[in-house]
């Protein structure tokens, strides 16, 4: 398992709402050797909910003998601002009052994250990126770095993402928001305000998530006489109890503000002229059964960056397919780079 450390930031960090934030934190791993050359890195996105580990929430395309083995790459994986597993987040005192952010937490965007990130890249001494992939939430970051420095990466796999956070996205998210917001407890001084209200908004956000033949072929009730009690409402309960178990309403309802304010063309003259400064090579994974992020995010994305390949893989899972589907995924990468090697870097 990677070791979880943190990254300093020793001076101000200015957002892009004006907000400078101080003594910010980042949890991150990075594991596997950086060769002579410091070419071989392979940064992972994360998404809303994940960690700074891959191997925890990619088991199947992280880890030894994987399509991204720290044998033979330099693995980094950031906890983006706001998350709730090691970087500064709203339960984190404010250095200047003293007090827990909570709700004052400094908004971040997508892009503001990225910009957080280029500091440690620094530190790490990585001057190039190998191979840049994340899902999700974690695509849309992995996107805003290749149009903020595109000579870094010279490759890209954005998974089902998008270059702007569409209104159907938005929807869902806001959705989610009203959830924690209704919660009686929300607006208290407590680190706990609002979790009630956040089961409520992750079982939203599962319906999201997965598919009409996810729950068609999981949560089938057996007994088709019963009229309450029925499997699909208990797995939204569970989904819902599942989470409070590991995260915060805070972390929750902030991340999903960071999301909504994802906008690849903003100040850049609109999202087709950001995505054309993109010089990585590219492929851009979509899944077919997609709801929050269907094929045509995907195809618009490859449409508009020089020379991107493009694939769309079915999954059972929906838009948790880019977790689930590492078989496929790994394929679709493995004859993109066919020689995914540090000893072949010359060769392609």
């Amino acid at each position: 398992m990677p070791i979880v450390r943190i990254f300093n930031l020793k001076q101000p960090f200015t957002l892009e709402s004006g907000e400078v934030v101080y003594n910010l934190r980042l949890a991150y791993t990075a594991f596997g050797n950086l060769n002579a050359e410091k070419d071989n890195v392979v940064w992972v996105f994360h998404a809303l909910t994940a960690n700074a580990d891959p191997t925890d929430w990619w088991q199947g395309l992280v880890g030894p003998g994987l399509l991204i083995d720290p044998n033979d790459h330099y693995i980094v994986c950031v906890n983006m601002p706001g998350s709730c597993y090691g970087s500064t987040n709203p339960l984190d005192k404010d250095p200047v009052t003293g007090e827990q952010y909570l709700y004052r937490f400094p908004f971040f965007t997508p892009r503001d994250m990225v910009r957080a990130y280029q500091p440690l890249r620094k530190y790490l001494g990585i001057k190039k990126i190998l191979l840049g992939i994340g899902g999700s939430m974690g695509g849309q970051q992995l996107l805003e770095w290749a149009v903020e420095e595109p000579d870094l990466f010279r490759h890209i796999v954005p998974i089902a993402t998008s270059a702007v956070n569409s209104p159907w996205g938005k929807a869902f998210n806001a959705t989610q928001r009203m959830a924690i917001e209704s919660d009686k407890t929300w607006g208290e001084s407590d680190p706990d305000a609002g979790m009630e209200g956040m089961k409520v908004a992750r079982a939203i956000a599962l319906l999201s998530y997965r598919h009409f033949n996810t729950y068609n072929s999981k949560q089938i009730d057996e007994d088709g006489a019963q009229i309450e009690g029925f499997k699909s409402e208990a797995y939204q309960k569970y989904q819902g109890e599942k989470l409070a178990k590991r995260f915060n309403a805070f972390s929750y309802y902030t991340l999903s503000r960071s999301m909504d304010a994802h906008n690849l063309g903003r100040g850049r003259g609109g999202a087709v002229h950001a995505l054309q400064r993109i010089t990585a090579k590219t492929l851009v994974i979509g899944i077919k059964t997609d709801l929050l992020f269907p094929l045509d995010d995907q195809r618009f994305i490859a449409t508009h960056i020089p020379d991107a390949e493009y694939a769309a893989i079915y999954s059972e899972y929906g838009h948790d397919g880019f977790l689930l589907e590492y078989e496929n995924i790994s394929f679709e990468i493995r004859g993109f780079i066919p020689k995914f090697s540090p000893r072949k870097l010359a060769y392609y």
